[in-house]
Formats: structure tokens, sequence, C-alpha cells
């Protein structure tokens, strides 16, 4: 079976003759066919991004772009008279994105060979293969996701964080503050399995065990009344951050097992985790239960263990440990810390990083 090719996470697009019919500077008026109308809003919706490098007036091609109702589907344009390659690579840059994640199409077999020669990761397309592209396997995730819908919103509300974050002159907490941070902890749903098993899957830092879970077993605790699977979510003025974090709970009666916590390296800053166990920590002393925490160590996960450290978790043997019946475990070196929830007053508003949030903390009751 032929290996299937790594996914385009985005396209770079050229203007004249290519996303539209005509050259802008020559007077034509430009036109968007409906087929490459729907390539762009399909490609959205399956969560690759898209930009723009053309060789034009960057005002008068942004406002054509602007007038035929596509501008808001780019980001990033690079509308200039650079090299293209140029072009190309400080988008991939700024999105973080290795080059062979990045595609390119242009109608001039000159452009793309300039491409390709600087780029040879990056995958050209003629303009005239543009009615196929929605069924080439580089441009077809297996999956598509809540937050893959809405990837685009994401990266643009980042990019207006951070051009608003390098103009204040303030000091960093009172930038934050400004923020309007929110979370929200809820039960995964079936259109969030995908992500769910993305962020076991992906997340290092901030990840407690750095054991995976696929789609099958996900499914096995959802279906266990015993078992909690909940997502974190996050978001601020700016627009939402996604799905953010991972909660993977088993309740008895006198023990609360935290199997899994993971977050999203994007929120570290927030102080996303510390949230999250101040929140579990609460919930758990409503029941009178202990918590245990599982956590394995791995090359990049201490800022985890420091979480919990601060959060009260401890070295600590307990009998509460004998109603675990999980098998495995110490095989894979877990570690299990323990913890004696005190219920504490609840605050107004909830902090993350020192910074309180100025909207409440939405949050499943356990």
């Amino acid at each position: 079976m032929a290996e299937r090719p790594t996914t385009v996470k985005c396209l770079v697009w050229d203007l004249d003759n290519t996303l539209w019919q005509g050259t802008l500077l020559d007077g034509d008026d430009v036109r968007i066919t409906d087929g490459v109308r729907r390539v762009v809003t399909e490609l959205d919706r399956r969560g690759v991004l898209q930009a723009v490098c053309s060789k034009n007036d960057h005002d008068l091609a942004w406002e054509r772009l602007e007038r035929l109702g596509v501008a808001d589907y780019f980001v990033l344009p690079h509308i200039g008279w650079g090299p293209k390659s140029a072009s190309v690579r400080s988008i991939a840059e700024r999105l973080n994105f290795a080059h062979g994640a990045m595609a390119f199409i242009d109608d001039t077999p000159a452009e793309r060979a300039e491409v390709s020669y600087h780029l040879p990761e990056v995958r050209c397309y003629d303009a005239e293969q543009l009615s196929a592209l929605l069924d080439l396997p580089e441009f077809s995730p297996v999956s598509v996701t809540v937050d893959s819908r809405r990837r685009r919103e994401m990266y643009q509300a980042g990019f207006r964080r951070d051009a608003e974050r390098e103009a204040y002159k303030g000091p960093d907490e009172d930038f934050l503050r400004s923020l309007d941070l929110w979370m929200s902890i809820d039960r995964a749903t079936e259109d969030e399995l995908t992500r769910v098993e993305e962020l076991t899957l992906r997340t290092s830092q901030m990840n407690a065990t750095g054991v995976h879970y696929d789609d099958a077993s996900l499914r096995r605790l959802m279906a266990d009344p015993e078992h909690e699977v909940l997502v974190v979510t996050m978001g601020d003025r700016f627009g939402p951050h996604g799905a953010v974090g991972l909660v993977l709970l088993h309740r008895t009666a006198v023990t609360w097992h935290l199997k899994l916590l993971a977050t999203s390296c994007r929120v570290v800053s927030f102080g996303a985790g510390a949230a999250i166990l101040n929140w579990l920590i609460d919930q758990a002393a409503a029941s009178g239960a202990h918590l245990i925490a599982d956590f394995r160590a791995t090359p990049r996960n201490r800022m985890m263990e420091i979480a919990y450290r601060f959060a009260g978790f401890e070295d600590q043997p307990c009998a509460c440990h004998d109603a675990l019946t999980e098998a495995g475990d110490t095989a894979l070196g877990v570690q299990r810390l323990h913890l004696v929830p005190g219920r504490r007053p609840a605050p107004a508003t909830m902090r993350l990083d020192a910074v309180e949030l100025t909207k409440a903390v939405r949050a499943v009751s356990l």
C-alpha cells in the first residue's frame, strides 16, 4: 500500500489568472469562478490555511479580494514585487510550519520553478490543477475536527493578539488581564474525539504521562459511567483558542483517579493547568473524595510535575490507593501522587497566571 502523503497545512495562492480570472493591473474586471470559490471554502472547512502571494499593488489587490468577498479566508497576505519563494518562506516561518506542509499554486511556470528551486519541499501546482485539488490526498485530512473548521479564525485571532501584545507598553500582567480570558470544562462530545486524541498524542510539555489514548480507548472511557473524558476550551476578546486541554478521570466513592491531564503549550503562559487542577480539587472536596494523579516523567514534561506539586500533590501513601484496580501502570513507570482536597472559599473570579479572569469559568458539575 502506498504511503499517504503528508497533509498540506497551508496553500499559498497566486492571484492573477489563478485565484481570479484576468490580470488586475491590466485593468481587467477580474472575477472568481464558482469552482474556485468552492475550493477556497472547502479547504477552509477542512482546516487548511490559505495565504496570498502575488506580484501586484497591495492596496488595490486587497481591496478587490474584499469586494469579491474572499479576503477573510486568507491569512498573512504577501502582495508586492519580491521573489515568491521569499514570501512562501516568510509565511511558513510565521505559521511555524515545515516547508513540507506548505503548497503553492500559480499559473506561471517560471514562478513555480523559482519557488521549487529555493524551497524544494514545498509542493507546487499549476493553476490548471485547481479543479482537482479537493480530490488529492494531501488536501484531504483523515478527519475534520471542531478545531479544524475554525483553525483560520484561531490563527487570525492569534495574529491580532500578538500584534496588540507587541504594541502594549505596560506590564505583561496588565495585558493578560485585558484579554478577558475565559475557560470552559465540559464532557467530550463525539465531534471532539479526534481533537481529544490529538491532545494525548501531540502535547508534550504539559502532559502528565505521555500515554496515547486512541479513538477506541476514548470511546470505551466515555461509555463507562465511572469515567469522565473532559475537554477544556479557552478564548479571549480576540477569539477562540479552541480545545486546549484534556482531563481523563476515574471516579469511585472514595477516590478520584486523575489518569491524564494534558494542556496545549499555547496556553502555558495563562497557567491553564493550575486553573484546571484548582477546579478539580474543589470538585473532589465537595464529593469528599481523595485525589490521586498519575505522573510519568518524560524528557519534556517537568512543568507538569511542578504544576502538580504546587497544587499540593505529594508522594504520600494512603489506603485509598487500594481502590484503584487499573493494571499495568507500574510497568509504565507511573508515579501516583496523592492529595486530600480541602474545600476553599470560592473566589469571585478565577486566576490564571496571577491574572484575574473577568469572565467566570464555565464547568460541568461532577
